[in-house]
Parts: C-alpha cells; sequence; structure tokens
C-alpha cells in the first residue's frame, strides 16, 4: 500500500511508492507525475497561449478570406501604387483604398507576431525556473525521488511543446495569409523587419529562444522580476544582432545598370546597397560625388560608366529564413546545455 506525498495546491506529486510518478493509479490516460504537475502549475499561460493562437489564426483567416475578395473584384493582383505592369493600368485607385482598409490589420497581425516570442520569455521562461528558486517550492519537489535533471528537463520539455505546437500554427496560418496581401498591393515586403520576424520558421525558433533565455536567467538570478527584466533585454540585443546580420547571411547578388538603363529592381527585390561601376569594373559608393560642385565632372573624373545595385531577389526569402532560424536554434541549444550544467553543478 502506498501513500502519496502531495506538493501543495500546485498539484499532485510522485508517490512515495512510485519514484517515477507516474501519477494516480486507475486514471487511465493521466500524464505522469512530474509532467502532470508542471501542466497544472502552468495551465493558465498554456490555455492563454493556446486560446491566442487559436484566435489569431482564425482572425488571419477571416482576413484573408476578406482581403482575397476585394483583391479580386478589384483585379488589382499583384499591383501597386506605382505599376509598370499594363494589366495594372488604373488600379492605383484600388491599391490605395485596400491598403486604407487592410494594411492597418495586416500590421497588427506582424505585430503580434514580432512581439510573441519575447512575451513567451517574460511571462513563460522567466518566471518558470525562477519563481520555484525564489519561493524555495523546488526543494520539496527534489524530496520527492525526483533527480534535479529530471525535473529541470520536466519544467522545461512540456512548456517547449506547448510553445511550438501553438506558434508553427499560428506562423502557418499568417504564412497563409501573406500569400495574398504581401508585396505589391499592400507595400508590405518580405524584407521587412515585421514580415521577416513574422513568416515562416523565424517565430517558432526565437519562441524557443525566448524560453531557453528565461530558463537559464533564472537558474543563474533566481529572481523573478530581475529574470524577467534580463530576458527582455537579452532578446532585444539577439535580435538587433541578428538583424544586422541577415543582409549577409547569404551572398549578396548585384545587378549593373548602363549609362543609358533606369536603375530599377523588381519590387519585392531587397536593396541592400548601391553605387556606380567604372570601366575596369571596381565598385565606388554612390557618395563618391556627393559633394562635388560638378558631378557629371566628378563621375568622369572617376571613369564611371554606370550603376550598380546590390540586393537580395526574393528567391532568398526562405533560405534566409531557415538560416537565421538555424542559428537561433543553435543559439538555444547551447543555452539549453548551459542551463543542465548550471543544474548539476548547483542542484547535484
Amino acid at each position: 500500500m502506498t501513500t502519496t506525498a502531495h506538493l501543495g495546491a500546485n498539484g499532485p506529486g510522485p508517490t512515495t511508492g512510485d519514484p517515477g510518478g507516474a501519477g494516480e493509479p486507475g486514471v487511465p490516460g493521466r500524464l505522469g507525475g512530474l509532467v502532470w504537475l508542471v501542466w497544472r502549475q502552468h495551465r493558465l499561460f498554456f490555455g492563454v497561449l493556446l486560446a491566442a493562437a487559436a484566435g489569431g489564426a482564425v482572425w488571419c483567416a477571416v482576413l484573408r478570406g476578406r482581403a482575397a475578395a476585394f483583391i479580386d473584384a478589384h483585379h488589382i493582383d499583384g499591383c501597386s501604387m506605382i505599376s509598370l505592369v499594363a494589366r495594372c493600368e488604373g488600379t492605383q485607385e484600388a491599391v490605395s483604398e485596400f491598403r486604407n482598409t487592410y494594411n492597418l490589420a495586416l500590421q497588427f497581425a506582424e505585430t503580434g507576431m514580432l512581439l510573441l516570442p519575447t512575451l513567451i520569455g517574460l511571462f513563460l521562461g522567466a518566471p518558470l525556473i525562477a519563481r520555484e528558486l525564489e519561493a524555495g517550492t523546488h526543494q520539496l519537489v527534489l524530496t520527492q525521488s525526483v533527480g534535479p535533471l529530471r525535473w529541470l528537463a520536466a519544467k522545461t520539455a512540456l512548456p517547449a511543446l506547448v510553445v511550438v505546437t501553438a506558434m508553427t500554427g499560428l506562423s502557418a496560418v499568417f504564412a497563409w495569409l501573406w500569400q495574398v496581401v504581401g508585396d505589391e498591393v499592400s507595400g508590405s515586403y518580405w524584407y521587412s523587419t515585421l514580415d521577416f520576424a513574422a513568416l515562416g520558421p523565424v517565430p517558432v525558433a526565437y519562441s524557443l529562444l525566448a524560453l531557453a533565455i528565461g530558463v537559464l536567467a533564472g537558474l543563474l538570478l533566481r529572481r523573478t522580476v530581475l529574470t524577467m527584466g534580463v530576458t527582455l533585454a537579452a532578446m532585444v540585443l539577439v535580435q538587433v544582432a541578428l538583424k544586422a546580420l541577415r543582409p549577409y547571411l547569404m551572398p549578396i547578388e548585384s545587378t549593373e545598370f548602363g549609362p543609358k538603363e533606369s536603375a530599377q529592381l523588381p519590387d519585392n527585390a531587397w536593396l541592400v546597397g548601391q553605387g556606380y561601376y567604372t570601366r575596369s569594373g571596381a565598385h565606388v559608393p554612390d557618395t563618391v560625388c556627393e559633394s562635388a560642385g560638378d558631378h557629371e565632372a566628378c563621375l568622369r573624373s572617376h571613369h564611371v560608366v554606370g550603376q550598380y545595385m546590390d540586393h537580395h531577389p526574393a528567391s532568398h526569402h526562405w533560405p534566409l529564413a531557415w538560416i537565421e532560424s538555424g542559428i537561433v536554434l543553435a543559439l538555444t541549444a547551447v543555452l539549453t546545455v548551459i542551463a543542465f550544467r548550471v543544474m548539476r553543478r548547483r542542484h547535484g
């Protein structure tokens, strides 16, 4: 006969006769003791996150249907405010109306996708371990035949699974919306800060990174509010650093334009640099003659024969997204390994 060691209001713990923490007997399909405890402790945030993801997905799907109907009715697919496409002639007013109607909602969705990973780090990752260590409740769990590494694994694995599920679903639906409203018709392009951070694997990877930062900071600082501040600062720092690095994650393409050609790239190309090229093929910056009194004479003195533009075409979007996500996930893995090493060193 076994006796149950309760862990207070946060949920049932493993039984003294069941070191593995299999949960209460006779309850089919119930989660194991540790996992069940983690679920009970954080079920409010899990529920809010999953509900927000489901609500956001429904909202994006409705927005997509309405935007697609407007685009089809006004025949403005692929049209912009100033378009060289013949079929887009005379559609400027319709494009302007579309943007006035839908761009605010689109920017709201993009901003939400950008902020969600940081919010996950602040309100899930940061308190996940720090609150336990600050209150001392971890000591009760670790006396129930539960090793510290096993406890940390349970505390991080279930939240990570919930985060991946919520963010993957939401990101997929947002990408489905963006296929209709992105690029020319809305003037919102894949390389913008909001769109790049909201599309594909990027928000999922940053969400896991925010979780890992919060867990490690909580282990080291053991104070919830301080951990939240460090998590926020670290996420901002990483995002700013990778945004600066982003143009160089893949080789940049360069297009040269002759002296009589109009230097213009497709609207969906990401311009990252431009200037002039000389007879020898050398590139000089576009500011080389900025302060010259005679601009044309200055260009001739530098033997300039045309202009160049360095850019990423639209085909680079998904490779860049996966490369950046890979970097973020690698950083997440490193932080997770460090967290487990810190846990083993401090708690055996």
